[in-house]
């Protein structure tokens, strides 16, 4: 008769369960050392007893299985680590080319509309009007004069704005004027030129008066000098009146004949 089948759980009998643990354990790591010889292969076991106890088993080293088993386990996680960036990349780098696709799209668009914009540029300057039309020829024209009307209002209202500017200045400048002028007149009104000036008349009446008194006095001794000389000097004026001499010349005679005899005399008294 066979074995029966045995329930895999837990033995609750503690001196059975260690007989078993001695059994499987022995058999396990038979089997193990078989597997290494029939299969060349590098076997290692390792278990520990639910009291602590460490059994091991190794077809070459542990130590050189267990660095084996370490390198292994490295490399593994690194692989995994890598495939786990690339398919982390992968939806990334997806990413990045459809926006630098979108970019440029954007960019070929704007350069069609910065050469559009060139292009009717140089249309508003008057060149570039080979591949026009008729229609296109007036619609550009009509766009020409509202462009110019625009221009001219535009014109007007600072026209506008630089005269109510200048009207302004000019009431500013007027009434400041306007205030000057009432200082003035209020400082006239404080201090009168009437009562510090003299008028200019009088500053010439006493002169003029002065100057007439002094010809009226030269001209009555003038005379008095020609009346008494007139009865000395008849025979004198006479012969000056005949000859047509001058009476200055008379006198100066009469003055150098006057002139030794006073000479004379002061040189008696002096003796």
């Amino acid at each position: 008769m066979g074995r029966g089948k045995i329930d895999i759980k837990l033995i609750e009998n503690v001196n059975n369960r260690q007989v078993t643990f001695s059994k499987r354990r022995a058999g396990l790591l038979k089997k193990a050392g078989e597997l290494s010889v029939l299969c060349d292969s590098e076997v290692a076991v390792i278990i520990f007893s639910s009291t602590g106890k460490l059994f091991e088993f190794s077809s070459t080293s542990m130590k050189q299985t267990l660095s084996r088993y370490n390198r292994c386990v490295a490399s593994t996680d690194n692989s995994a680590e890598e495939k786990k960036s690339e398919d982390n990349e992968q939806p990334q780098l997806q990413q990045q080319t459809h926006v630098l696709k979108q970019e440029q799209k954007e960019v070929d668009s704007l350069k069609e509309e910065l050469a559009k914009l060139k292009t009717k540029q140089l249309r508003l300057l008057g060149k570039d009007l080979n591949g026009m039309g008729l229609n296109e020829l007036r619609l550009l024209e009509h766009q020409l004069n509202e462009g110019l009307l625009a221009i001219k209002e535009r014109k007007e209202e600072l026209l506008i704005q630089q005269l109510d500017y200048s009207r302004k200045q000019e009431e500013r400048s007027a009434l400041e004027c306007e205030t000057l002028r009432r200082q003035v007149e209020e400082l006239r009104g404080l201090f009168p030129l009437s009562a510090s000036l003299p008028p200019p008349f009088l500053e010439y009446d006493r002169p003029l008066e002065k100057k007439y008194s002094i010809l009226k006095e030269s001209k009555e001794s003038l005379d008095s000098d020609t009346a008494c000389e007139d009865g000395v000097d008849d025979e004198d004026s006479n012969t000056t009146l005949q000859l047509g001499l001058p009476t200055i010349c008379r006198k100066r005679k009469r003055t150098e004949q006057e002139s030794p005899s006073s000479n004379s005399e002061n040189q008696v008294g002096s003796k």
